[in-house]
């Protein structure tokens, strides 16, 4: 009767054991299935060959493949190139709302110092405010990723999640390490890659872009519009009697002046719109998804900012533009997007001419022609 409850004891202890075994094979499937699913998120991230394709693949898809709640990435931006960047290849920044910018390199270096390491915990309000949006519901754990490369701090991934437990002090960070050295590399490499395309598609003078991706966007937009039959514009803005400028203050004043132009031009531009030194004293202005009305509209706002700004301080240097306007409504989906450019061009052209022969210092539409 003795050895009963030693038998007893014993097969509590196995039940034990094969519970434990049970959890434990658990858990390595478990992290066998996350494991494959960062290693097909690390292949695709290294994979992106643009800025835009890197922010969408981690902004979105990461998210919904991991069942993150909350993510934001906050990029250091000193000088707002990052947001430039985007912007000249066509990216609204307003589409990612998960996409935090900061100048402020010391308020994020706060977080980390030089703890290289994802910081996990709960989440706390006043500490960590500023990595999320104040607009959405905020988690109650989170995960912050350090994004270092080469020892420089490019930003932060910010993952959150409305259980207080999912992400814990005591948990082990490999997999969220080894993303944040993956996703800062791809962030590195892609900045410097779209800086260095962006080197060959820009004005060095003024600083916007030149008529080579003028070009090229104007076939990305017509291609667009025709999938989307939306409304595409064009302003040829020329400068009134420049080389008067230059022969009464010189060619260095003289770039200076078209310098400024180009500023007062793009400051009345949405991000998604486009402009180009198309050659000389002309500027070509791109409008998305705009009809004659809205392009009549920045055409008197650029003509405007330009009338009323002094361009040499302390002398008579006032500047007047004359803008041609034309706008392809519905573009024919028949037609290939190179002849469609040149039509939209070659009337944009037409009206700045006929703007020219009024007097100058007109708008004229290709349809009031």
């Amino acid at each position: 009767m003795s050895t009963l409850p030693n038998l007893e004891e014993e097969l509590t202890e196995i039940d034990a054991l094969r519970s434990r075994l049970e959890s434990l094979v658990h858990d390595a499937r478990r992290n066998e299935v996350t494991l494959r699913k960062f290693q097909n998120l690390e292949l695709r991230l290294l994979s992106c060959s643009s800025l835009a394709e890197l922010m969408q693949l981690i902004a979105h898809k990461s998210k919904s493949t991991f069942g993150w709640d909350v993510l934001t990435i906050v990029l250091h931006d000193e000088h707002q190139d990052i947001k430039r960047l985007l912007r000249d290849v066509g990216e609204d920044t307003s589409r990612y709302p998960e996409l935090i910018f900061t100048s402020d390199i010391l308020n994020l270096k706060k977080y980390y110092g030089r703890y290289k390491k994802p910081l996990l915990g709960a989440f706390d309000i006043n500490h960590h405010e500023d990595l999320f949006l104040s607009d959405r519901k905020y988690p109650r754990s989170v995960a912050l990723l350090p994004l270092f490369r080469k020892n420089k701090l490019l930003g932060s991934l910010n993952l959150g999640s409305f259980q207080l437990h999912r992400f814990n002090k005591q948990d082990a960070t490999d997999f969220l390490e080894h993303l944040a050295a993956v996703l800062a590399t791809c962030l590195d490499t892609t900045i410097a890659q779209e800086k260095l395309k962006q080197a060959g598609l820009t004005d060095a003078l003024t600083g916007v872009n030149n008529r080579r991706f003028f070009d090229q966007r104007l076939n990305e937009e017509l291609s667009r519009a025709q999938r989307l039959q939306s409304s595409v514009s064009c302003l040829f803005i020329d400068i009134d009697h420049f080389k008067v400028v230059n022969d009464s203050f010189g060619h260095e004043t003289g770039d200076t002046v078209l310098t400024k132009v180009a500023e007062l031009i793009r400051a009345q531009l949405r991000n998604i719109d486009v402009v180009a030194r198309y050659g000389g004293e002309e500027f070509a202005v791109l409008l998305e998804q705009s009809g004659q009305d809205y392009a009549e509209e920045v055409a008197q706002r650029i003509q405007q900012s330009i009338s009323e700004t002094t361009f040499v301080d302390g002398e008579d240097c006032s500047l007047t533009v004359s803008i041609g306007v034309s706008t392809l409504e519905k573009p024919d989906t028949k037609k290939n997007t190179f002849d469609l450019g040149r039509e939209l061009l070659r009337k944009a052209d037409k009206a700045l001419y006929q703007a020219k022969q009024d007097g100058r210092n007109k708008v004229v539409l290709h349809s009031t022609i």
